[in-house]
């Protein structure tokens, strides 16, 4: 386990796990109180690195971003 870069801090955080010559990534966020948000898991496919896909950001990006409005509507 470890931060995300990118998020700013220890917010968003990543579990990666290698397994049959395959990395598989899935990222959460405990940024919010009493709730945990899975944001997205997949399967690395690039062979370059170990720098997560802009493509795979943007969606972590936009997953965080709705993980906030449910849990403000949660908390009202």
């Amino acid at each position: 386990m470890k931060a995300l870069q990118g998020f700013g801090g220890r917010a968003v955080l990543e579990i990666v796990v290698a397994h049959e010559g395959n990395a598989y990534r899935a990222v959460y966020t405990v940024r919010f109180r009493d709730t945990v948000y899975v944001l997205h898991a997949f399967q690395k496919k690039s062979k370059k690195g170990i720098t997560t896909p802009p493509r795979d950001v943007e969606l972590i990006r936009q997953r965080l971003a709705e993980a906030e409005r449910d849990c403000r509507e949660r908390q009202n």
